[in-house]
């Protein structure tokens, strides 16, 4: 940095012993020892961390770093200016002020990044455990999340200490401290070797961060630890049930189509929840076929409730109840022809129900507007699906349904809404209502659209496979409808509505 500094002083005209008259090459010096500075901090953080260039530019620039060098390295340059005509009049004494300050600046600035590196740990630190906490794991899922390549994948687990409360109890809450002290001091030494985040997700739980693996190697991982757990003498273990530590997992695994970190949390927290109810020590890997905790009974009082939720819409908009109904039968008949999980065909089904609850939200005058929407009109009537978010957020137990409220009016080539997104990276189950509530609102009298026969959406179907729906379902859906309703014609099916919508 001071040899570039030095040819740009001279290659911009600079004399070293001409005082003010070398002010502006003295300057372009300064300028040029600063950015190459500047470079070699960024090519640090880039070699030390795994994170991209643009996320390292970015967190410099959120976090006030570059504004802070400048104004350093500003006061730097006014003071060397200073110190330069100080050593022309004044050569010992002022060589003398500029080793004080040098040295005095030298262990300013190191405090300064010790400093700030102390608050940033324990920003991102558990004091306890000595872990990442709850926030940065969650910032560092959701940076993992966004930042997937295609062909890229990772795994999420949570962990529980089998028995603490009784550990708790029978010890007192200093041991418990004792306790969950050691366990992250346990899961940094089993981790300190690997790529893998672990962290305190909150109490006793803790989750861990597998990127680029798979479930089943996360298993393996973890089901080696949970041994090496179970075989670490540690005070008052012999009381607990397992006589030895403990503790249960549970893993899931990136799938494309995944709606957000969030749901890989869900999906984890159910997989611990099955190895809990499996008697506890031991790692479940989450399966859709393998959620035992939905059944037939469920389905019916999860109908009844959101039943309750649509009517709203009874006074305002009977069009949109009504729909809801259709859409949720179409879906109750599709979903037991394709190859869908108990789960998956649960969630449909109660999403279908629910999928344009954010319509309440919706002016009447625009929602019952005879004839074509305006532009304005209609972005209004897009947010639909926002507000629909927001509504069915504020119930934990409905979050599974958010990716389907949210996401129906994406299309298969990436031109829909609110997000744009593109085939295989739209929910599965979200891609298949998109087609179901098409095909009835192309089929049913609308406040702004004409009305189609069956045989015409049929063809407006399969002329939008590939385009807005995704073309895997198109043929499996025309034919359920086909053997549901043969051969229909538009009289016919208008004359039946009726019948239908009162079922």
């Amino acid at each position: 940095m001071i040899i570039s500094a030095h040819y740009c002083f001279l290659w911009s005209g600079g004399l070293q012993n001409n005082g003010n008259s070398s002010m502006l090459p003295f300057t372009v010096s300064l300028t040029v020892y600063f950015l190459l500075n500047v470079l070699l901090i960024w090519m640090y953080f880039i070699l030390s961390q795994s994170h991209s260039i643009k996320d390292i530019l970015h967190s410099f620039w959120s976090k006030g770093v570059v504004i802070e060098s400048l104004i350093s390295y500003g006061s730097t340059l006014v003071l060397s200016i200073i110190l330069t005509i100080l050593l022309k009049e004044e050569q010992l004494f002022g060589l003398f002020l500029f080793t004080i300050l040098s040295v005095l600046l030298s262990f300013a600035f190191q405090k300064f990044f010790e400093l700030f590196k102390e608050s940033e740990e324990r920003a991102n630190k558990d004091f306890l455990t000595n872990l990442y906490n709850h926030g940065y794991f969650k910032l560092k899922l959701d940076e993992t999340y966004k930042n997937l390549g295609n062909k890229e994948t990772f795994s999420v687990a949570l962990l529980d200490i089998d028995d603490f409360k009784k550990y708790n109890d029978q010890n007192g809450h200093l041991q418990g401290d004792e306790l969950l002290r050691f366990i992250g001091h346990f899961l940094i030494n089993k981790t300190k070797m690997t790529p893998y985040t672990p962290a305190r997700y909150g109490g006793e739980e803790f989750a861990i961060l597998f990127p680029d693996v798979t479930k089943d190697e996360a298993s393996v991982f973890l089901n080696k630890i949970r041994k090496d757990f179970n075989d670490t003498p540690f005070k008052g273990a012999d009381d607990l049930p397992l006589k030895c530590l403990s503790f249960s997992a549970g893993i899931t695994e990136y799938e494309p189509g995944t709606y957000n970190s969030a749901e890989l949390l869900n999906k984890a927290d159910k997989a611990l929840y099955y190895a809990k109810a499996q008697g506890k020590n031991n790692v479940q890997i989450y399966y859709e076929e393998a959620d035992v905790y939905q059944n037939d009974l469920y389905l019916v009082k999860e109908i009844e409730n959101l039943e309750q939720q649509l009517q709203i819409f009874l006074p305002k908009d009977v069009y949109t109840y009504q729909h809801s109904k259709r859409v949720f039968k179409y879906a109750m008949d599709f979903s037991k022809k394709l190859e869908l999980s108990e789960h998956e065909r649960q969630t449909l089904i109660l999403g279908a129900l629910i999928h344009d609850i954010g319509k309440v939200e919706i002016p009447r005058d625009i929602i019952n507007k005879k004839g074509k929407l305006d532009s304005h009109e209609w972005e209004i009537m897009k947010k639909h699906v926002l507000w629909g978010k927001e509504i069915v957020s504020t119930t934990k137990k409905y979050e599974e349904l958010l990716p389907l409220v949210e996401l129906h009016h994406e299309r298969y080539d990436g031109k829909g809404y609110p997000s744009g997104l593109q085939g295989n990276n739209i929910p599965k189950l979200a891609r298949i209502l998109c087609l179901i509530d098409s095909f009835d609102a192309m089929t049913t009298e609308r406040p702004y659209q004409p009305t189609k026969t069956f045989t015409e959406a049929f063809a407006e179907l399969r002329r939008c496979a590939g385009t807005q729906f995704d073309p895997q379902f198109v043929e499996p859906f025309i034919k359920i409808i086909q053997e549901k309703f043969p051969a229909l014609s538009k009289k016919e099916r208008l004359e039946q509505e009726p019948k239908r919508a009162a079922q």
